[in-house]
């Protein structure tokens, strides 16, 4: 599992005086700049590889400015081209969302998917997603 801690900002509170629900996938993305390493280690854009197919986040309950957050990131599924993670935000102790979300190992150049090489996919392997 990935963990990262991040810090409510008073800028992403909202009227009704919890974090807005539009800051959360933000907030998941920054969490995977871990695994955005392992496919793009200096990060360059020109040669990406992790493209976003779908996301799914259900909120759990308010999160608040002024206490920190832990977000999880583990891997639940690893395809040939493809994989799928899980992750949790946590404040205080609290589950407050859990998420899924589907990426693809693209090669921006050509226009298509590739395999996620051997190396990657061990590493990977290393953040399975236990369910009890």
């Amino acid at each position: 599992m990935y963990q990262t801690v991040i810090e409510p900002r008073v800028s992403e509170t909202d009227g009704v005086g919890h974090i807005n629900n539009t800051v959360i996938p933000v907030w998941l993305e920054a969490a995977r700049i871990d695994l955005f390493r392992l496919f793009t280690p200096d990060l360059s854009f020109e040669d990406w590889k992790m493209i976003i197919l779908k996301m799914n986040v259900d909120y759990i309950g308010q999160i608040f400015f002024g206490i920190d957050v832990i977000v999880c990131t583990w891997v639940k599924k690893i395809g040939n081209s493809s994989l799928q993670l899980y992750e949790e935000i946590w404040q205080d102790e609290r589950l407050c969302v859990k998420a899924t979300v589907t990426y693809v190992n693209y090669d921006l150049k050509k226009q298509k998917s590739e395999p996620i090489p051997d190396p990657i996919k061990q590493e990977l392997e290393q953040h399975l997603y236990q369910e009890n």
